[in-house]
This record gives C-alpha cells, sequence and structure tokens, in this order.
C-alpha cells in the first residue's frame, strides 16, 4: 500500500502531520513532505485517519 498526495489540492494545514508524523510533514514552506510512502498493515490505521481527516481531500492510499 502506497500514501499519494495531490499537491494541487493541499494547503498544508498539518492535520495529517500530527495524525501520522511518521509519514508527514509540513515543512518551513508551508508544503506537505511525504516522509514515506510505503504503508505496512501495522501503520494502516493511523494513515488511514490522517488520510480522513484531510479537509481538502489532497491525501489517498492505493490499496495495490
Amino acid at each position: 500500500m502506497k500514501v499519494h498526495l495531490d499537491r494541487t489540492k493541499c494547503t498544508g494545514l498539518g492535520i495529517c502531520e500530527s495524525l501520522a508524523p511518521e509519514f508527514f510533514e509540513i515543512g518551513d514552506d508551508g508544503t506537505l513532505l511525504i516522509l514515506k510512502e510505503e504503508i505496512s498493515d501495522v501503520e494502516l490505521q493511523e494513515v488511514e485517519e490522517a488520510v480522513a481527516g484531510c479537509p481538502t481531500e489532497a491525501l489517498r492510499i492505493d490499496k495495490d
């Protein structure tokens, strides 16, 4: 599984960073950085909460 970011939708609010800090970080310039794309089964719930918490729906999980 991988997490993907639509940069055209992201406003850099940082909700995802607060919910899944191992995966997301807001840089000094206010843009979101994906620290880790690959999601293990153990980490899935944490990342799902961050994706669900994104008010602009800029994040998604591909479960291929």
